[in-house]
């Protein structure tokens, strides 16, 4: 009875919230910037998804501005149902009015993990400093780190961190969705299969069937290039002759240094400079997930950096952008509560 009766209670919040809410505005925009001359054949012109809140066209007021990273595979593209829990988070006082803003890093392997890289092009300048400028002279920002957010999903989580704690004076405070790639653990850990199936694709085309190796290859362009190294023009850190592992530890330090676990001794004075962190992951959220999640906030804990890490009953998709989700119910309270709304 009492799940019946929340039930009806959700629905008819909703009902109320979409029935006389407000709405916002989705803005289609370009930019081009020399930050992403590249050599491996990336659009250097990306698109940009901008969110302007209720009203934007209507006052002379300025506002915060949220940056969200999309996750790998996926582009800047928000889906009519997410600018509704935009439109209801903003109508039912869960965040003031804000500027939303993602920008299209879908490379040619599906993802950038918002890296500089000799091959694809300086992802995370981009992101920092291209992109915040643009849409600092464009619209009416409030254009300072105190009323800026980081976040993202998944391969997004993993920008999110990994720019917060590379930009602190432009970023004041991250949230990190189920962020990916935070260690070398599970499916991407040197006893996985991933590695063993790599060594078997020859051509782009096999590689887009398997997902795992696909990404290691995204990361492997982004983070260790090697233009010499046909056909993907990159190398991996871990390779097998019949059964027996091969570490090559000149290309682990290579990806070492763009872990965000293995990062935090090196940018602690950064970390310590923003003003909140959180992360969360589903407890179903697939094996890696829960693991890394844990070990990160786990090392922060250990090093006395105050943050929040929440596990929740759900997978990697199904509670982001839903009613019951974390963005509408977790992340942008948090960024009500972090970020400065006036001038």
């Amino acid at each position: 009875m009492r799940k019946f009766i929340s039930l009806i209670t959700i629905v008819t919040f909703c009902s109320i919230g979409y029935g006389q809410s407000l709405k916002g505005k989705i803005i289609k925009d370009f930019i081009t910037s020399s930050l992403l001359h590249n050599e491996g054949g990336e659009n250097t012109t990306r698109r940009l998804t901008i969110y302007l809140p209720p009203k934007y066209d209507e006052t002379n007021e300025r506002y915060p501005v949220l940056y969200y990273l999309h996750g790998f595979t996926m582009t800047d593209s928000l889906t009519q149902a997410e600018v509704d829990i935009l439109d209801l988070a903003i109508n039912s006082g869960k965040i003031r009015p804000i500027i939303f803003v993602v920008s299209n890093q879908n490379t040619n392997y599906e993802g950038s993990f918002y890296s500089n890289s000799t091959l694809n092009g300086n992802w995370a300048d981009f992101t920092a400093k291209a992109v915040v400028e643009y849409v600092d002279n464009k619209f009416r920002t409030i254009s300072n780190r105190n009323s800026r957010g980081i976040c993202g999903h998944s391969m997004g989580g993993y920008g999110a961190i990994k720019l917060a704690m590379l930009f602190p004076d432009i970023f004041s405070s991250v949230y990190a969705l189920s962020p990916g790639f935070l260690a070398l653990v599970k499916e991407f850990g040197p006893n996985s299969e991933s590695y063993k199936q790599l060594a078997l694709i020859k051509n782009k085309e096999d590689l887009k069937k398997l997902y795992f190796p696909k990404a290691i290859v995204a990361v492997a362009r982004a983070w260790s290039p090697n233009l010499s190294n046909p056909p993907f023009y990159c190398d991996v850190p871990f390779k097998y002759k019949g059964d027996s592992l091969i570490v090559d530890n000149v290309v682990l330090d290579k990806w070492n240094k763009n872990l965000p676990i293995m990062m935090i001794d090196n940018y602690i004075e950064n970390i310590k400079k923003l003003k909140a962190i959180k992360l969360d992951w589903g407890r179903n959220d697939g094996s890696r997930f829960p693991v890394m999640c844990m070990m990160f906030s786990q090392k922060l804990e250990n090093l006395g950096i105050e943050h929040f890490a929440e596990e929740y009953i759900g997978t990697h998709m199904n509670k982001i952008w839903t009613i019951d989700g974390r963005v509408l119910n977790s992340m942008l309270p948090f960024f009500n509560t972090y970020l400065t709304f006036k001038n």
